[in-house]
């Protein structure tokens, strides 16, 4: 039996796509009988309107182990938007936990044990593409949920590497801001 996962956390961010095709999921890990258990199941049990939390479906009724929530970071009021994060981003999103497992990021004989929680972040400017590309989006979502549990379970950025690095990263958007670009 594997070590015991109290609570990891990971994000990553893909883009490189069209416009709109960028991932960016948060994720929490952790045993079902410990706080990732009780936040998944309350989270589940609060929904709220604009920010529903589904389960990651490879298929209108086949679930994914690790249990995984998805929670939008968007506030959803479009069908359009809503039918591209429940359908190509959520099988994405459970193709990826998949893709982990069978790396060897999440152990196989933990599968039942823990529980996944998801930020996913889908640019809602989707809904506004008649000519998205599903399979480029679906592609990116799923590398980029694969990378966000592999930098949980292996705890990457390191301290050490966070601490060498620190003054060499200056975060996107404050740059741009620097430069007077936002």
């Amino acid at each position: 039996m594997s070590e015991r996962i109290v609570l990891r956390t990971g994000e990553t961010l893909i883009g490189g796509g069209p416009p709109g095709t960028a991932a960016e999921p948060e994720v929490v890990i952790g045993e079902l009988d410990g706080p990732v258990g009780t936040a998944l199941a309350t989270l589940n049990g609060d929904q709220v309107k604009g920010h529903s939390k589904v389960f990651a479906i490879l298929n209108t009724d086949i679930m994914v182990r690790p249990v995984t929530l998805m929670v939008s970071k968007v506030t959803v009021n479009n069908s359009r938007y809503t039918n591209i994060l429940m359908g190509t981003v959520q099988a994405a999103i459970a193709n990826g936990v998949l893709d982990a497992v069978r790396a060897g990021d999440i152990p196989k004989d933990k599968a039942n044990d823990l529980g996944i929680i998801c930020s996913v972040w889908l640019n809602p400017v989707v809904a506004e593409q008649d000519d998205l590309d599903h399979k480029i989006l679906f592609d990116i979502h799923r590398r980029a949920m694969a990378q966000a549990i592999h930098k949980a379970m292996k705890h990457e950025p390191s301290i050490d590497w966070l601490l060498e690095n620190q003054d060499q990263i200056t975060h996107k958007y404050y740059q741009m801001g620097l430069d007077g670009k936002i």
